[in-house]
C-alpha cells in the first residue's frame, strides 16, 4: 500500500491493519475528506450473537463514527432466509421467521456497546433489509434488477466457483443471495445516501455486484472496502476454540471465558491483535507487541483488558483479570469462573470423574475425557486426575468442585441445592 490517505478513517485502515482491498482508494478518500460518508456493513441474523469473527467489521464501524462519518448496521432479516452461499461447502440450514427475529434481537445487543445511535448526522442508524425485500414483486425485480446481472460473471466470481469446481450443489435460492445483497446497497443509497459499503474479504464479489447496480440504475459512484480474513498464528480461524465460538453475547459466552480467550492469544498475535481489537495508540500497540519472555503475558493482559472493557464493560474486565489471577497465581477458586449446576439425577450416588469433565463442558466427549486424563491435564481442586473411572460422590460436589483441562481452563461443578 502505497496511496496516502488525506482522511483520518482511511489512515486509521491502513495503520491498524483493517484494510484488504478497496474499490477506488482515492474516490473513497476524496469523498471521505468532503463530509459525512454513511457506510454499511451486513450482518446476516444466523445466531442469536455475533461472535469474535465479526469483531473487525464491528470495530470498522466505530473507527468510522469516532472519524465522523455514519455508521449503517445492516441486520440481514431478509437475506439470511436465502443464506449466503460464499466459500461454504453447503447450503445454510433455512430458519423460520421468528428464529430470525430472535437472533437479531440478540445481535442487537452488542452493537449499542460499539457505536452510538441516534438521530445526529453522525449516530448509527439500525436497519433490517426485509423491509425493501420481503414485498418484492418477483416479475418487476428480474425485469428491473435482474436484467443488469451476468450469469458468466456470477459464475466467475471465486465465492461461486469454488463450490462448482469441487461439484458440490448451489442451490438457485443461494444463488440469487448475491443479487439481493446488491439491491440492498442501491436501496441504502437511494434512501439513506449510502456511499460506502464494508466486509470481509470473503465478500469482495458481492460488495462489486452492489457497486455495478447502483452505477447503472442510480448513476451513483459508491464504494467498497474489504477487511482481510484473520486466521491466528497457527492457522486457525478467527472466533473459533475448541470448545465452539467465541460468542460476543454474555449469555453465550461469559465475560471471564470471553477474556481469557485474548490472554491465550499467541505471542506473535499481540501486537496485531492489540491495533485491530483495542484502541490503544498505534506506539504502544508495537511497544507491547514486540515484548518477548515472560514479559509478553503483561501485554496479553492489557490485551484482554481491553477488548473485555468494550464488549462488556470495565467491571466485568477487572472481575476477569482478579479471577485469573486468583486461579493461575494463588491457586484459588475464583468466584467468577463458569459455573455448571447437577442435579441429583445428573450425579446419583456417585459420578465419574469421565463423566464430571463433560458435564462440566471442559471437554465434548467420554473420549476426549479419557485422553485428557492420560495425558495427566485433568486436575479437581488442583489435585491430578489419573484414574477416568474416579467417583466423585454428593457430598463431595455440595461444596463446588473447581475442574481444570490444562493450566488455561477452569470450571466450577456443584450440586444443585
Amino acid at each position: 500500500m502505497t496511496y496516502h490517505p488525506r482522511s483520518e478513517f482511511m489512515r486509521v485502515m491502513i495503520e491498524r491493519g483493517f484494510l484488504a482491498d478497496c474499490t477506488d482508494y482515492q474516490g473513497l478518500d476524496e469523498a471521505l475528506s468532503k463530509g459525512v460518508v454513511p457506510a454499511y456493513i451486513g450482518f446476516d441474523a444466523t445466531a442469536r450473537s455475533l461472535h469474535v469473527g465479526s469483531l473487525i467489521q464491528i470495530m470498522m464501524l466505530r473507527w468510522l463514527q469516532k472519524t465522523g462519518h455514519k455508521p449503517i448496521t445492516l441486520m440481514g432479516g431478509g437475506t439470511t432466509k436465502v443464506g449466503d452461499p460464499s466459500f461454504r461447502a453447503d447450503e445454510r440450514p433455512l430458519l423460520t421467521e421468528a428464529e430470525i427475529d430472535a437472533n437479531i434481537a440478540g445481535i442487537k445487543q452488542v452493537f449499542a456497546k460499539y457505536v452510538r445511535y441516534g438521530d445526529g448526522p453522525t449516530d448509527a442508524i439500525m436497519l433490517n433489509n426485509d423491509e425493501w425485500l420481503a414485498d418484492l414483486n418477483y416479475l418487476e425485480f428480474l425485469r428491473d434488477i435482474g436484467r443488469h446481472f451476468s450469469v458468466n460473471r456470477m459464475l466467475a466470481f471465486e465465492s461461486v466457483k469454488s463450490r462448482i469446481d469441487r461439484e458440490q450443489s448451489l442451490s438457485f435460492l443461494e444463488f440469487n443471495y448475491m443479487i439481493l445483497q446488491a439491491y440492498d446497497f442501491l436501496e441504502l443509497n437511494r434512501r439513506y445516501g449510502c456511499l460506502l459499503q464494508m466486509g470481509g474479504s470473503d465478500q469482495w464479489g458481492n460488495i462489486v455486484n452492489g457497486i455495478d447496480l447502483t452505477r447503472r440504475v442510480a448513476e451513483t459512484e459508491i464504494f467498497g472496502l474489504t477487511s482481510p480474513l484473520l486466521t491466528t498464528s497457527d492457522g486457525k480461524k478467527m472466533g473459533k476454540t475448541a470448545d465452539g465460538a467465541i460468542w460476543l453475547n454474555a449469555e453465550m459466552r461469559s465475560p471471564y471465558e470471553f477474556w481469557q480467550f485474548w490472554r491465550n492469544t499467541s505471542d506473535a498475535d499481540v501486537g496485531r491483535f492489540l491495533k485491530l481489537y483495542t484502541e490503544l495508540p498505534l506506539d504502544e500497540c508495537d511497544r507491547l507487541g514486540a515484548l518477548s519472555g515472560s514479559e509478553i503475558n503483561d501485554a496479553k493482559i492489557v490485551l484482554a483488558n481491553e477488548v473485555t472493557t468494550l464488549c462488556h464493560g470495565r467491571e466485568s474486565a477487572e472481575a476477569a483479570e482478579a479471577t485469573a489471577r486468583e486461579v493461575f497465581e494463588k491457586g484459588g477458586v475464583g468466584d467468577d469462573l463458569p459455573t455448571v449446576t447437577l442435579s441429583a439425577a445428573d450425579v446419583g450416588e456417585a459420578i465419574s470423574a469421565a463423566q464430571l469433565f463433560v458435564k462440566s463442558g471442559l471437554v465434548s466427549s467420554g473420549k476426549e475425557a479419557k485422553r485428557l486424563i492420560a495425558e495427566g491435564g485433568a486436575k479437581a481442586n488442583d489435585a491430578a486426575v489419573s484414574d477416568p473411572g474416579q467417583m466423585f460422590g454428593a457430598e463431595t460436589l455440595a461444596q463446588t468442585v473447581k475442574l481444570s483441562a490444562g493450566k488455561k481452563r477452569h470450571a466450577l461443578v456443584k450440586l444443585d441445592g
